[in-house]
């Protein structure tokens, strides 16, 4: 499932954003006291479970809450009304819920390719990073995803680095006053992408050199694009600030692939790691059904002490 197809799947999946905070799922679910307490941050995303908690967003965060995720992360949080942002925002400051990536609006994307070294396409990133400052005050956000684009194939393979490299340090310069991170996300979709490996994408943060931009490990893309999961987590390990899951093949949940997701979790507490772990997946099953297997196999997967 491409980046883009997932965005817009999950986005028309939650239906018109409401500001009424329905309060039916408060009257319909457990208590927060009954919580599954997890080891790590997963962090679910909308329309996960909307046949659970019901289409409205601020319900559908308060059953992440109660079922005991303790994080979330909304690709599309910068396309929201800003009235929907503050108001998300504000339950996961009340639910003590942390904040995960929204994506970069235009980033860095096919038509938009940092690696070419033009003005106009680094005008533009540059613009998506200082309107993501304001998106990140408002939802109390603190990563957000960019991916460079693809690769300028007329272009020698070093001076496309320098080129995002240089680019990467501009839109570092935007959001380190802030405390914000962006997080590079080397995928799987395309072969002209010009990001694909964790080794490059730990090059390019060596060569930024700020904290305001890391790796975001996806476990889902790296799987397909290099597999030795946790070998070469290991080896880009001080550079990583942000991982993602999904199961491989088909972008599912954990335990309906060929990921030992549990040994994987295991190794990442180990590691002390204490930031979120992305959910960016699919639903192996439709309906309630398959919304209570994404919340078991959680369960089942983070069961590693």
């Amino acid at each position: 499932m491409k980046r883009r197809s997932f965005i817009q799947k999950t986005a028309l999946s939650t239906g018109a954003l409401s500001l009424t905070g329905t309060l039916t799922y408060a009257n319909q679910f457990t208590s927060a006291g009954n919580a599954h307490q997890f080891n790590l941050k997963y962090a679910p995303h909308l329309g996960m479970f909307k046949h659970l908690a019901g289409d409205d967003p601020i319900d559908q965060l308060n059953f992440m809450a109660d079922q005991g995720f303790t994080a979330f992360e909304d690709n599309g949080m910068m396309s929201r009304d800003k009235a929907v942002q503050e108001k998300m925002g504000d339950t996961l400051a009340k639910r003590g819920m942390t904040m995960g990536v929204f994506v970069v609006d235009k980033g860095g994307n096919m038509a938009n390719t940092l690696a070419a070294g033009k003005q106009e396409h680094l005008d533009i990133f540059l613009d998506g990073c200082r309107r993501a400052v304001d998106t990140a005050k408002r939802v109390n956000a603190k990563w957000m995803t960019v991916v460079p684009g693809g690769y300028e194939r007329n272009l020698p393979i070093g001076i496309q680095n320098a080129n995002v490299i240089e680019a990467l340090r501009r839109g570092a310069e935007i959001l380190e006053p802030h405390g914000l991170t962006m997080v590079l996300e080397p995928l799987s979709d395309s072969p002209d992408l010009h990001l694909q490996t964790s080794e490059q994408t730990y090059l390019i943060c060596k060569g930024v050199d700020s904290p305001s931009c890391k790796i975001l490990y996806d476990i889902y893309h790296m799987q397909k694009n290099e597999g030795h999961l946790i070998h070469n987590m290991e080896l880009t390990w001080n550079e990583i600030a942000y991982i993602q899951i999904g199961d491989n093949p088909g972008r599912n949940e954990p335990t309906t692939g060929e990921i030992n997701y549990r040994n994987v979790f295991k190794w990442i507490h180990e590691k002390g790691f204490d930031g979120v772990l992305g959910m960016e997946h699919g639903n192996s099953k439709d309906g309630k059904e398959g919304e209570q297997a994404v919340i078991d196999a959680y369960k089942q997967e983070d069961n590693f002490l």
